[in-house]
């Protein structure tokens, strides 16, 4: 599995606005409703934020990584966005999200979620990485540093 297979450049959305984590979750997964990755919003939404409801998915060193499992959506897929001021997600360190994936997949698989999931964590615990992408200019920057992920 190849990160950047799921995360193209028009699955990066560079400056977000949300000022809470609930727009954040908002912004992105209505960035998967525009790229016509899920069939029901509101669905989606609930099962987001249920699982955020029961362990905040917000972790260390400026990365938040929500996800779910929901009906709402055929195969895996996901979105990232950068808010370079941060934004509080319950983190584990107490400090904000500045670097936010959304990770959705089917309620009937757990392989590529999982997968998607410790990837995503091994890349971003090097602050190098995330400093790059902090310091990144645009979405096509970000996803070039994507690409670099094994």
């Amino acid at each position: 599995m190849k990160l950047s297979d799921y995360l193209p450049v028009d699955h990066i959305k560079y400056n977000m606005i949300g000022a809470t984590k609930i727009e954040i979750i908002e912004e992105l997964l209505g960035l998967m409703r525009d790229l016509n990755l899920i069939d029901q919003y509101e669905v989606a939404l609930n099962d987001i934020l249920d699982r955020e409801g029961y362990l905040s998915t917000g972790l260390e060193n400026g990365l938040a990584i929500p996800h779910a499992k929901t009906d709402s959506i055929d195969n895996l897929a996901i979105v990232f966005g950068l808010k370079n001021e941060g934004v509080l997600f319950e983190s584990l360190d107490g400090k904000p999200a500045e670097q936010i994936f959304l990770v959705l997949s089917p309620k009937d698989t757990s392989g590529p979620h999982i997968q998607a999931l410790a990837l995503i964590t091994r890349n971003l615990k090097d602050a190098q990485v995330r400093e790059k992408i902090k310091k990144s200019q645009s979405a096509q920057d970000i996803a070039a540093i994507f690409q670099e992920f094994k």
